[in-house]
């Protein structure tokens, strides 16, 4: 039976394990990254909420149904938030430009909240004028951030 003798390492040997090692972690790394980066975040399902009441409140206003639209209009004035790991991170990618995303974020509450009040009075003109400015912050936030967002979360789709 033969006995192994443990030598130390040669400085050689040594760098080519921890190379090793470090490749391997970096590799596992990426690995993770790739998965959280193709699964979808909690943000894409508030947004597809979004727009499906935003239909809805489309439809009841061709129909002048103001008890929907009063009906949907808080849901889209206090819509859902992502968990706050999310959110920490989605702050951090907007940066200095994060003021302005809170900014038409607040400015779709708002509004959203003026075309429920305005719902409830029966005051279509007043429906319509607010949802058009619900309309045109959601714009300018897509417009704003939407592709960027994508490609840094989701990669080149």
């Amino acid at each position: 039976m033969e006995k192994f003798v443990s030598q130390p390492l040669k400085p050689r040997s040594f760098f080519i394990v921890s190379l090793s090692v470090l490749l391997a972690t970096f590799a596992t790394a990426l690995g993770a990254q790739s998965v959280e980066a193709a699964k979808p975040m909690a943000l894409r399902t508030i947004m597809e909420r979004l727009g499906r009441d935003m239909q809805a409140v489309t439809g009841a206003i061709s129909k002048e149904d103001w008890p929907l639209v009063a009906e949907l209009a808080p849901r889209i004035a206090k819509h859902a938030e992502p968990p706050m790991s999310e959110k920490m991170r989605i702050l951090a990618w907007l940066g200095a430009d994060a003021g302005k995303f809170r900014g038409l974020d607040g400015q779709v509450h708002d509004a959203a909240t003026a075309m429920g009040e305005a719902a409830k009075r029966g005051d279509g003109q007043a429906v319509i004028a607010t949802f058009s400015k619900i309309q045109q912050s959601c714009l300018a936030c897509h417009q704003s951030y939407r592709r960027s967002f994508v490609e840094k979360f989701y990669g080149s789709r």
